[in-house]
């Protein structure tokens, strides 16, 4: 047997493990996100009104929302319940969120990206970080798309709905 058949024989015994593995990685980054802004609501207001690309009343209303919905998939994600919609959902909000630094960044807006807490203008002096925060970024949203593509994980709400064993081969 070839080393890339030898591989492609374990694909399926290692893919669901990844699986859970990007499912709960994700589910935890929603939920520090959140559970960092959850406190604050109007902190996180005043982090997406940095950004300086809708109108401050709407920043607001969306900054107070943004926890809500962040807890909310990292819920759904750590349970395993519409996975693949909580993936699509994820990948559209990192999205968001990539081109929403990567639009600070060519506008030459000093700010914190708030994505864990606090955000909004930085102090004279500070420098923003938005390359490590794009590739950050890019990190989950690799998360969610492997997600999106394999979207059933061993102990998964999903798969026990499906009524799967919870370890055996989950091929789709």
């Amino acid at each position: 047997m070839t080393a890339s058949r030898t591989r492609a024989a374990r694909w399926p015994a290692v893919r669901p493990w990844l699986g859970i593995a990007a499912r709960l990685g994700l589910a935890a980054v929603w939920l520090l996100a959140g559970g960092a802004k959850i406190d604050d609501l109007a902190a996180s207001g005043r982090a997406v009104n940095a950004y300086q690309v809708m109108p401050y009343d709407l920043a607001t209303v969306i900054g107070a929302a943004l926890p809500f919905v962040e807890l909310a998939l990292g819920v759904l994600l750590l349970v395993g319940l519409a996975t693949r919609v909580v993936a699509g959902v994820s990948t559209v909000l990192l999205l968001v969120f990539v081109t929403g630094i990567a639009s600070a960044w060519s506008r030459g807006l000093a700010i914190d990206c708030g994505c864990f807490g606090s955000g909004g203008q930085l102090a004279a002096g500070q420098a923003p970080s938005y390359l490590p925060e794009i590739l950050r970024d890019l990190g989950f949203l690799v998360l969610a798309g492997f997600l999106l593509i394999w979207p059933r994980t061993p102990l998964s709400v999903d798969g026990w709905l499906a009524g799967e064993s919870p370890v055996e081969d989950l091929d789709e």
